[in-house]
């Protein structure tokens, strides 16, 4: 009110809302006419002949579908390549693709908020890797996972195979009931351990564990995160896919797919050597110098304490690394072979091997049998409104007030940082690459595909393109966004008049490709990153190439026999009428 009227100042303040005005006032259909131009008209009369400055920015707001799924599909490319030729680590890969996707949709005119991105980010699992990893740190003081491991090769009588067979099915039949993550961070200090034992590499067994833990998790509503979108979806609900049908109908499929893939499995590591070549001291001793060096490398010295103390285990290092030296020289390779006298082994590993304080490893299982009991609670009853990872952490804060940790920072020091970054970095990638069209246009294009198919083979076609679509993207993008994109277009395509398909066998195919191929790559499923992240914590982590040279062709087998399920339960006895 303080300045003149047909004033500069006036004018100026005012040109912002008659441009913004201007553009309003234009016909509705701006918003959809992309391919015509669009042209805004300012005029200004002013009694003044002063020289008023007016400031247009122009920001492009469209961008072709293709274009954007031709960006994603080179950002998840570049991911890949240095990942798969571990150019860097997987963790540092992820943020940088994360970033390359911010960038992008920047660039396109869609950039998120700072408050958008950090959204992104699953905190829920995040939370529930953090506790479950203090819960196992704790867990490891008591010497349970040694005395484990004595158990587990007492139970095969010395023999190698059989005792893999039973860790693999032990850890399918848990996964089945438990999230596949929890399984793993329970399954491999164990493993590791009896691998040091009996002197064989980890590596090779760690993949076929992680690789049945999630053929285990397809089996059950709750074992694997794809099956409870579906059984939480509600339109599902009302088509009759509940807990118990879907469990029922899957736990039939993949028992089938389990008990075939053992053979194929014994095929695929028919070449393998899985002892050391080395003997049981020259391995244990590297593992020794590794842990040093780590410790080591740990400590920032900005004392002279600290500086004082890292010299010491930096000189430890190189003592060790001489006496390893001196050990290779007089080392002769032998070929190993099983243990014959695995009987009198078992009693010389009963008592080097025990539980070491039996009131913590009361104190663990207690809390942890309250944990998992929790998990089942709240899948059965989501009334309690108690998230997984809230059980998970609550429990890690109740077993560390229990075990009266004087030193924390042990156990922090346990807790796979990396890991929980790379899934934070790949959370926020995933969700930018769903921004940038890339899932919604797998999903379009399958759904165009079925129905170019003919009208008495749609039904077998849509099966075979539905399973196999979702297991190649699931081995390549995260499982947990493509299969909650994918479900509101099986659904719109079953009811679409045209197509005239039954929305169970869809969804079928779906849960089947998206939990088995979670096998395909390393990054397919979360229990694959969590394996390979305490493996490697441990000195036996394994690249890419090692996981995908046995996981791949696991995952095109197994889904050749959900396949042949779903044909035979949905095309040949008709369940899906």
């Amino acid at each position: 009110s303080s300045i003149p009227p047909h004033s500069p100042q006036l004018w100026q303040m005012a040109a912002p809302l008659w441009a913004w005005f201007c553009w309003r006032s234009l016909p509705v259909e701006r918003e959809f006419c992309i391919a015509d131009p669009i042209a805004i008209t300012i005029q200004a009369f002013l009694q003044d002949n002063e020289v008023v400055p007016l400031s247009m920015t122009h920001q492009p707001l469209y961008v072709s579908v293709e274009t954007q799924v031709a960006i994603a599909g080179i950002i998840l490319a570049g991911v890949y390549v240095l990942i798969i030729f571990e150019i860097v680590h997987r963790t540092l890969a992820a943020m940088l693709g994360s970033l390359a996707a911010l960038a992008a949709l920047s660039i396109i005119g869609n950039r998120p908020s700072l408050v958008t991105v950090v959204e992104w980010i699953d905190y829920e699992t995040l939370a529930l890797l953090f506790g479950m990893m203090v819960l196992v740190a704790i867990f490891s003081e008591t010497g349970f996972f040694d005395y484990c491991a004595v158990k587990a090769y007492q139970l095969a009588r010395g023999r190698v195979w059989p005792m893999i067979i039973i860790l693999c099915l032990i850890a399918a039949i848990l996964s089945a009931f438990l999230d596949n993550v929890t399984t793993m961070m329970l399954f491999t200090p164990v493993t590791i351990r009896l691998c040091e034992v009996l002197n064989l590499d980890p590596r090779h067994v760690l993949i076929a564990e992680v690789i049945f833990t999630n053929i285990g998790g397809a089996a059950t509503a709750v074992g694997d995160p794809p099956n409870v979108i579906i059984v939480s979806n509600q339109d599902l609900r009302r088509e009759g896919i509940d807990f118990a049908s879907f469990t029922g109908y899957m736990f039939l499929g993949i028992c089938l797919v389990l008990f075939t893939s053992f053979p194929f499995l014994r095929m695929l590591y028919w070449n393998k050597k899985l002892y050391n070549k080395e003997s049981i001291e020259i391995v244990e001793l590297k593992h020794e110098i590794l842990v040093w060096r780590q410790t080591a490398q740990r400590i920032n010295p900005a004392s002279r304490e600290e500086t004082a103390v890292k010299c010491l285990l930096m000189q430890k290092v190189l003592n060790l690394e001489s006496l390893l030296r001196n050990m290779m020289k007089t080392f002769q390779r032998q070929i190993s072979q099983e243990d014959k006298n695995w009987e009198q082994n078992i009693q010389e590993l009963q008592k080097k091997h025990r539980i070491t304080d039996k009131v913590l490893l009361v104190k663990c299982v207690s809390v942890l049998g309250v944990v998992i009991f929790m998990f089942f609670l709240n899948s059965f009853v989501p009334s309690i409104h108690l998230d997984l990872g809230w059980i998970a952490i609550l429990g890690a804060l109740w077993l560390l007030v229990l075990a009266d940790i004087q030193d924390f920072e042990i156990i922090l020091h346990r807790v796979e940082w990396a890991t929980l970054l790379f899934f934070a970095g790949l959370f926020v990638l995933m969700e930018a690459l769903a921004q940038l069209q890339l899932i919604d246009y797998i999903g379009e294009q399958t759904a165009l595909l079925i129905k170019a198919v003919p009208e008495d083979q749609r039904l077998a076609i849509a099966i075979i393109l539905v399973m196999w679509v979702s297991a190649l993207a699931s081995s390549l993008i995260d499982n947990i966004p493509f299969t909650a994109t994918m479900i509101p277009v099986l659904i719109n395509l079953s009811q679409d008049a045209d197509v005239n398909l039954p929305v169970k066998p869809l969804i079928f195919a779906l849960a089947m490709g998206a939990c088995l191929g979670g096998n395909g790559t390393l990054i397919g499923a979360s229990a694959n990153v969590v394996c390979a992240g305490i493996a490697e914590q441990h000195g036996y982590g394994f690249s890419f190439m090692e996981f995908f040279k046995l996981g791949f062709p696991m995952m095109i087998m197994t889904c050749m026999i959900g396949m042949c399920y779903l044909l035979a339960t949905h095309i040949g006895l008709g369940w899906n009428m």
